[in-house]
């Protein structure tokens, strides 16, 4: 991750089509500035100009000249239009609690950038051009932890973006340093702007938040899915489990995709394993069947895999959606919609908390058996050096216990739960941003519990010597760069180094450098 725009880097196309969410990420995660098409600029101009028809109109139309919400029968005079958008972003500005991060208000800001650019809005150019110069300059207002419901949109989170676009309110800056907006746009020679009709609603009224933060979390577990892979043929590895349960004629009589796509993982990172054909004579193995921990690895991640599947489909369409109400239809009419509800966003953040909490405690499962002589095929307690001096990596089980303990809890969906708002006229939300929030922490969850077991999991295959691992395996041991098993030592910074490695992608970096792509 980053915390300042790249300059030097290509920038991303903003128009009005959708974004892709790798581009999402490139623009969030890794500081690439945007820029808008010139078609975007276009049509941006045309729908404004409907905007202002409307605003001179006798007849009220909604958030152009009336009030918001509860309060959209109340007309407002031309005098007061400019306090009406004003007090809209300051009074909605009122998010609580902790930062969130600069990498999902980048992707907030960005989201509604995209939209805004649809020329679906009636948004000003020169209102989104600021807010393109800005996002380019590094500034990233102070979104607060809590606020959001979903409903409509994420407004709490994008009225602190826009109430900086006002030069109001606290942000940080390219470096990180927090300070008045009005401070840091001037500091960069941008002018504050003053909003007219209509554009305070276009400015707030989405679901960025939440499919930003869905954007991210697939980035992330794309590479946490195939990691989850590995971790798990080491295990099978060093528990000498068998590798002839993951053979594809197996896998074609259940015909799920990520079922398939995570057995050719789990072969290909066994495939030369000196650990694995000391045991394939069936006469020396006793064993019948492995456990399920190691035996249904493909079908639990596979299931992961599809899920993942479904939630990409979702962000591919919302990535494609142009979110406000009202919105400006493509033949030039102003509409209330209610296309600014959550629940699709909602619902597969949810599905995918689900997901994680499932596939690390799998996880976690390997990492026990590899502790308890009972099960662990003549691997020393705990894999201590001196059993009953030393615990091993007793405790290291505990973390990872607790952790996946904390994922099933995040798994509890939010998108259940409505909270009644605005005198009863947002009777209905969707709660897509806590789904949001929890989903980022159980990402972090997973990361770790994986980094547990690749370190138990190598330790167990060190102690097999001299038999050899895979060449995968060996990779990632290398990777890793443990200690060799020895007596009890510090754990925490190594848990902490290797769950860092696990989120920076090395663990699958060091598997590719052996065999090419991955699934």
């Amino acid at each position: 991750m980053t915390d300042m725009s790249n300059e030097h880097a290509e920038a991303v196309e903003v128009g009005i089509g959708p974004l892709s969410i790798d581009d999402v990420v490139a623009v969030a995660r890794h500081g690439c500035p945007i820029a808008l098409s010139q078609q975007s600029r276009a049509e941006v101009e045309k729908s404004r100009a409907i905007i202002d028809g409307l605003a001179n109109d006798t007849v009220p139309h909604y958030g152009i000249s009336t009030g918001f919400g509860a309060l959209a029968t109340q007309h407002i005079p031309v005098s007061k239009r400019q306090q009406l958008q004003h007090s809209l972003v300051a009074s909605h500005a009122a998010g609580s609690g902790p930062l969130v991060e600069r990498e999902v208000v980048r992707a907030l800001m960005l989201l509604r950038i995209s939209t805004l650019a649809t020329g679906r809005t009636g948004i000003r150019p020169q209102t989104l051009d600021t807010y393109v110069a800005m996002f380019n300059a590094g500034i990233v207002p102070c979104v607060r932890e809590y606020g959001s419901l979903g409903c409509s949109g994420d407004l709490a989170p994008l009225a602190h973006c826009a109430l900086a676009l006002m030069g109001e309110g606290e942000v940080l800056d390219a470096h990180g340093t927090l300070m008045e907006a009005g401070e840091a746009l001037r500091a960069v020679g941008i002018e504050p702007v003053v909003l007219q009709e209509k554009e305070g609603l276009a400015l707030i009224n989405g679901t960025d938040g939440m499919l930003g933060m869905l954007c991210l979390a697939i980035d992330d577990l794309r590479m946490l899915l195939t990691t989850a892979d590995l971790s798990a043929a080491m295990s099978v590895e060093g528990l000498l489990g068998t590798d002839d349960v993951f053979a594809p004629e197996l896998h074609v009589l259940r015909p799920h995709p990520g079922q398939s796509a995570s057995a050719e993982n789990l072969r290909k990172a066994l495939a030369g394993s000196g650990i694995r054909e000391s045991h394939r004579d069936p006469e020396a193995c006793t064993r019948v069947q492995d456990a399920y921990s190691l035996r249904c690895s493909p079908q639990v991640h596979g299931a992961a895999r599809d899920t993942l599947a479904h939630a990409i489909t979702v962000a591919d369409r919302e990535l494609a959606s142009a979110v406000d109400n009202p919105v400006v239809t493509l033949d030039g009419r102003v509409e209330s919609n209610g296309n600014f509800h959550g629940a699709p966003v909602a619902y597969v953040l949810d599905f995918l908390a689900i997901v994680i909490a499932d596939v690390a405690s799998m996880s976690e499962r390997r990492t026990d058996r590899f502790l308890d002589v009972a099960r662990n095929h003549g691997l020393p307690p705990f894999l201590a050096d001196d059993p009953g001096v030393d615990s091993g990596l007793m405790i290291a089980q505990y973390t990872a216990a607790g952790i996946v303990s904390e994922l099933k809890r995040l798994a509890s969906p939010a998108s259940v739960d409505s909270i009644p708002s605005s005198a009863m006229q947002e009777d209905h939300v969707s709660m897509g941003w806590a789904g949001g929030r929890k989903l980022r922490r159980a990402v972090d969850g997973l990361a770790r519990v994986l980094g547990i077991e690749l370190i138990t999991a190598a330790r167990g295959v060190q102690l097999r010597a001299p038999l050899e691992p895979s060449p995968i395996t060996a990779a990632l041991i290398e990777q890793l760069d443990l200690p060799k098993p020895g007596p009890d030592r510090y754990l925490s910074p190594e848990i902490e180094r290797v769950s860092a490695l696990v989120t920076g992608g090395m663990a699958v970096q060091a598997a590719e450098s052996v065999t090419g792509p991955l699934n």
